[in-house]
């Protein structure tokens, strides 16, 4: 670390906020994905002012700089790939307005998404995207990632709810993009910013839309004996124009791994269920919820089973929502991958799992967003056996380039990162990365800011970096 700048950011945030000794570093190499890398400094900057002159005094020195929220990100995207400079936004954390009347909110970006929602609530609003991590992950990383969640199916991702931004350039300027009430004349900056992973700029404010809680909600929980009769269910629902508030699936083993966990209320004896949310006004949900019991009867569901209150109904969202947690208790860690396929691509994409997961020497879980198509396949791995995960990152990169074949996509909600930057260019070509790299370079010239990320190797900044097993760390002094 350049004694320099560790001075001058002593000075500017404080010794309380700056951390430099490798034991407290080392709590910050890691995210929620199997990627590491060290900062050299960390720094807790609370103001925007702060962000400002950090970049300012990195770009001094020529050291990279990334920003961190809480860490829950899946692709590495808020790591220190080149090391350099941490910022970590945990303490820049308000709420600054709820504007009731016009449905928005002002946050800054170390805000987490269910605190914002729970200070929604007493207006009648809520946040309606929902990771699964909701109640730890941070508005700002949803917004580097464009996050979404099971809600999102009917409502879109963050990208849909974020009207304004202000942000931190890699030289320090501050500025603002977009507009409160949505809809700014010129260039929708905005949307540029959302899901650039930090490559561009740090995000220091956010302004969202509200929704509007919705007069009646009903929680069905569809039980199958069949893997393809489940997914066929979810491909007729679509096929019928019925779009679900969300419509996620589990399959058995995983489903009893949750039940075994949370006690949800799932049956241990099926081979699948779907979890399925129809939410708007009464006439209608009551209307849609008929529907989706009809179009999974005719698919052979064994039952159809109808949260009784809102408690059952929060029991089996927890049940879904703390899923990764309980399969965690069966291995020493897990990989979740991130892939979208095609709706019609279901029955045929989750035989190939299985396959992919018994040639490699894995039990797949299958727990996803069925409703768009956005799979997270879990893989279960002990990353202390070398060739174990070795495995599993060659079954994980077999999974996601079959999403590919099928007419998928790389990523729905997690963002490239680190992980699938060398799977790029089987989605671009050299005329796309050319031109994502002039939008890059014109925000983002000298590579300081979050390199190595989203582009391969030759196609952006940064060296590629060979995966290793993630127990470096345990064997340094």
């Amino acid at each position: 670390m350049n004694p320099g700048l560790l001075h001058e950011l002593t000075k500017l945030l404080g010794e309380d906020s700056v951390l430099h000794k490798l034991e407290d570093l080392f709590l910050y190499e890691y995210d929620g994905s199997v990627e590491k890398g060290l900062p050299d400094v960390v720094v807790f900057p609370t103001t925007t002012e702060h962000v400002s002159q950090t970049v300012k005094l990195a770009a001094k020195y020529e050291v990279p700089v990334v920003g961190r929220g809480a860490g829950t990100g899946l692709s590495g995207g808020a790591l220190a790939r080149a090391g350099g400079v941490m910022l970590v936004f945990s303490r820049m954390n308000r709420i600054l307005e709820i504007d009731s009347e016009n449905q928005r909110a002002v946050v800054q970006p170390g805000v987490v998404n269910f605190e914002l929602t729970r200070a929604a609530e007493p207006h009648g609003l809520y946040f309606a995207p929902d990771p699964s991590s909701w109640k730890s992950c941070t508005i700002g990383g949803n917004v580097a990632e464009n996050a979404g969640g099971p809600h999102t199916l009917a409502y879109g991702v963050t990208t849909n709810h974020v009207t304004a931004l202000e942000l931190v350039l890699p030289d320090g300027e501050i500025v603002r993009v977009g507009s409160k009430h949505g809809d700014a004349p010129g260039y929708d900056l905005a949307g540029l910013f959302v899901g650039s992973e930090c490559t561009l700029a740090l995000v220091t404010e956010i302004t969202v839309k509200l929704s509007r809680q919705p007069e009646a909600v009903k929680t069905l929980l569809v039980i199958f004996d069949s893997v393809d009769d489940a997914a066929e269910s979810v491909v007729d629902i679509t096929a019928r124009a019925i779009t679900p508030a969300a419509c996620e699936m589990l399959d058995g083993w995983t489903l009893r791994t949750v039940e075994d966990y949370i006690h949800a209320g799932f049956p241990m004896d099926s081979a699948a269920v779907l979890l399925i949310e129809v939410e708007g006004l009464a006439e209608a949900v009551a209307a849609q919820a008929a529907a989706v019991n009809e179009v999974c009867s005719a698919h052979h569901a064994r039952e159809v089973r109808l949260a009784r209150d809102n408690a059952e109904r929060e029991l089996l969202w927890k049940g879904r929502k703390n899923a990764f947690g309980a399969l965690g208790r069966l291995a020493p860690s897990n990989y979740v991958l991130d892939g979208v396929i095609p709706r019609s691509k279901l029955p045929q994409t989750l035989r190939r799992i299985q396959k992919i997961g018994t040639h490699f020497g894995f039990q797949i879980g299958n727990i996803f967003h069925a409703g768009d198509g956005n799979l997270h396949p879990i893989i279960l791995y002990d990353p202390r056996d070398t060739a174990q995960f070795e495995r599993a990152m060659q079954a994980s990169a077999e999974i996601i380039r079959y999403c590919l074949q099928v007419g998928g996509a790389l990523t729905g909600e997690h963002g490239v990162g680190m992980e699938k930057s060398e799977l790029m260019p089987l989605v671009f070509s050299d005329a796309d990365f050319s031109l994502m790299r002039r939008v890059h370079d014109a925000f983002n010239p000298d590579c300081l800011l979050n390199p190595g990320k989203i582009f391969p190797l030759n196609k952006g900044c940064g060296e590629i970096r060979v995966r290793k097993p993630p127990v470096e760390a345990a064997s340094r002094p």
